[in-house]
């Protein structure tokens, strides 16, 4: 793959000078100084209207429902998130599960669906439900309750709404009137509806129920987690603490049992045969539709084979139409779809790269759509009258994400339908193709426009455009376009990297590096985005920053991602650790003062990479670790390494106490959330203990009440911004 790379040769052209530096606590105050940003961009059924999510000008903790209108005129506020949030309401561990998988910060409006008819957009509100009516143009509150209603949904052809409370699925009149349960005799244990832990966490299934598409039945998964293993840990907030008794599936260990059953509005419920073995994951459940047919991906325990069934909702029986195999594993997508004409749409990465497929309802290939020495990122939406599929694609320079547009019944080669140079997200309409989209770059701000099918726009919703009265403009001259290239891996593989200069930058002098790792398999970090203005406070300190994809980072190559199978954190570090090899080649860094920050499988790294023989790492913020993957969860776990027991080398090596030995006195600053139910807090304990154990120095903070996403305000993000910035000037800057 080959794409332009950026000309070095212009950072070692001293920058002007730039205007007054970016205050750290403006970064985390209102409004937001990235600007209005439309999030959750919804079509409406008829094309007339787009609606978004936005926080609030006077407040980042809430967010509001809005709507504008295809034809012009300025959007407007639908729902507002303040007005209609309870101030004093305490979540159920359900939906703050939920919000901690989803990544949701804030309250309010968080999430909506709209009515396949277009009259009414259903929006659940810190546990309630609430219905606005387009043609009244009036909310009204469809649910009052003390337990939360969670994953609330309209039916497809609008008669209810539906959702799930103390683990029993409910249904209720869309237009009001008497509500009724599906399921009863629910717990905490044996649930129906809801998406496991597992699930929700590492198989972006967020849902435990799908509507027919005639809304006249519903199918629903029932979980029995009583087989899974209690992982009692302590939750610390800031006025006290207890042990909550969760049930956390770790490598080797029982998963939740799931069932999937099948239940008419009118009629008995039918259990759907999953196969004989239990021990199964339940991957994807889609309705063809004419609702004839019920499609369900079945995912065996250690993730190499993948079932596409076809099942008779009327029997519950199905038999097998579609495998994928792979001697390392196969990723879940959601790329399956079916097409009105009883086709479907299919991505494989059985070339060597993610491409598409169509399929006969019978599970025969017809054909092929695309190919090359490149991969389909997903399906984004399908334009049925012109039998086209819009996809995204990484084909280009590194991190640019482009959208894409493919005759699915007489491909050719793919044609852009959205710019280069940046960062495209995208909601495509149910018909026609036209779509919603969002582009960002490294000096533009996400901007959100209506887009016909062809790519031309036909009005902003959210400009966000950088001039004037913009919340960055004052300090508009700080920011800096990365610069991208790439080395080779030891295999031979070219690795992407960015790197960004301060502002001031004069090439003449040295600079201290930090390296922004992640380096788990995952989307790419190097990427031609907007990036958080968090960095900003890194950059305006002097700091080089750096990031580079090493081996294992999804959306290249089967090869390129699979090479660190059954071996975590090992060719990972390797890459990373000629990445700083490469950093100490450049005339303007300082060689002896390189840092390493990440996050999760970022801090794991940081980890890593702090104690590698010989690190070339003089110093590290390592946040929520995982330090064990014995005593991490089964799916993302297993995938990449088997159980402990039919990998014991492997998980031994990628142990990280039994490395602390190597790590250089006070070079760590350890940081967790003291509720994370994600990453467990005992992965740092671990860490903690070994060290306190050794007598070698080191720092940690670590944050009351705090999840591994969820949780987190501005305040604060702005406390472990500034600590980490202070650790890196102690550290790196010392002498100076």
């Amino acid at each position: 793959m080959k794409f332009a790379v950026a000309a070095v040769a212009a950072l070692l052209v001293a920058a002007p000078a730039v205007a007054e530096q970016l205050p750290a606590k403006r970064i985390f105050e209102s409004p937001d100084i990235s600007g209005p940003r439309a999030r959750g961009v919804k079509l409406s059924p008829d094309g007339k209207a787009v609606t978004y999510i936005k926080t609030r000008a006077d407040d980042l903790t809430v967010s509001d429902l809005w709507i504008a209108d295809v034809a012009g005129g300025a959007p407007r506020l639908l729902l507002d998130g303040k007005l209609l949030a309870p101030t004093d309401r305490e979540l159920s561990e359900a939906e703050k599960a939920r919000r901690e998988r989803a990544g949701v910060a804030t309250r309010g409006v968080v999430d909506y669906a709209w009515d396949k008819q277009g009259r009414l957009i259903l929006a659940p509100v810190e546990g309630d439900l609430w219905v606005y009516d387009l043609a009244t143009k009036q909310a009204r509150q469809l649910t009052r309750t003390p337990a939360d209603e969670i994953d609330a949904k309209v039916s497809p052809k609008g008669g209810y709404v539906s959702f799930v409370r103390d683990d029993n699925l409910y249904i209720t009149p869309a237009g009001g009137g008497a509500e009724r349960a599906l399921t009863e005799g629910g717990t905490e244990l044996k649930s129906w509806g809801t998406a496991e832990f597992i699930a929700q966490e590492e198989m972006d299934r967020s849902t435990g129920y799908w509507w027919s598409p005639d809304d006249k039945a519903v199918a629903i998964a029932f979980v029995d987690q009583t087989g899974v293993d209690i992982v009692e840990r302590p939750e610390v907030n800031a006025t006290g603490a207890r042990v909550v008794p969760q049930r956390y599936p770790r490598p080797g260990r029982p998963n939740a049992v799931v069932e999937l059953h099948v239940q008419p509005l009118a009629g008995p419920r039918v259990k759907v045969d999953l196969g004989e073995n239990p021990d199964i994951y339940l991957a994807r459940v889609a309705w063809a539709k004419d609702g004839r047919t019920l499609y369900v991906q079945r995912q065996t325990r250690d993730q190499k084979r993948l079932d596409l069934l076809a099942v008779d909702p009327a029997t519950g029986k199905g038999r097998v139409i579609l495998s994928e195999t792979s001697p390392h594993w196969v990723d879940l997508t959601d790329d399956f779809r079916p097409l009105a004409d009883g086709t479907f749409l299919w991505s494989s990465e059985r070339s060597g790269y993610r491409h598409l497929y169509l399929y006969a309802a019978d599970g025969r290939l017809i054909r092929q759509i695309t190919r090359g020495d490149w991969p389909v990122h997903e399906i984004e939406g399908v334009d049925e009258t012109a039998r086209a599929v819009i996809f995204s694609a990484f084909r280009e320079t590194p991190g640019e994400r482009r959208i894409w547009r493919v005759s699915y019944s007489s491909p050719a080669e793919p044609k852009p339908v959205t710019s280069a140079g940046g960062w495209w997200t995208v909601t495509v309409a149910d018909k026609g193709g036209a779509f919603a989209g969002t582009y960002e770059d490294p000096k533009t701000p996400p901007q959100t426009a209506l887009y016909r099918a062809d790519g031309q726009r036909v009005r902003w919703i959210e400009e966000n455009a950088l001039k004037d009265g913009h919340p960055y403009w004052p300090y508009v001259d700080r920011l800096r376009t990365p610069s991208f290239g790439t080395i080779k891996a030891a295999d031979g593989s070219d690795l992407w990297w960015s790197l960004r200069t301060p502002p001031g930058f004069d090439p003449a002098k040295k600079y201290p590096v930090i390296v922004q790792v992640y380096g788990g398999p995952s989307g790419p970090r190097v990427a031609s985005n907007w990036h958080t203005p968090e960095d900003q406070i890194l950059l305006d300190a002097g700091y080089i920053l750096f990031r580079l994809d090493n081996r294992g980072v999804g959306y290249r190559s089967v090869a390129f991602k699979t090479a660190i199978d059954r071996r975590l954190g090992q060719l990972e570090v390797d890459d990373q650790i000629a990445g700083a090899n490469h950093l100490k080649s450049l005339p303007y860094v300082d060689g002896a003062r390189i840092g390493v920050t990440g996050w999760s499988y970022g801090g794991y790294m940081t980890l890593l990479m702090l104690t590698a023989p010989d690190s070339p790492f003089k110093a590290g913020v390592s946040g929520a670790p995982v330090t064990d993957w014995k005593l991490y969860d089964t799916h993302y776990t297993e995938r990449f390494m088997g159980t402990p027991a039919d990998n014991a080398q492997g998980y031994a090596a990628t142990e990280v106490v039994s490395r602390l030995p190597r790590l250089k006195p006070d070079s760590l600053l350890l940081v967790h959330g003291m509720a994370d139910d994600n990453v467990t807090f005992d992965h740092s304990t671990r860490v903690l203990f070994a060290l306190q154990a050794a007598g070698t120095p080191f720092e940690t903070m670590v944050y009351p009440g705090l999840r591994h996403r969820g949780g987190w305000t501005p305040a604060n993000r702005m406390h472990r911004a500034l600590m980490t910035r202070d650790f890196f000037d102690r550290k790196l800057k010392a002498g100076d």
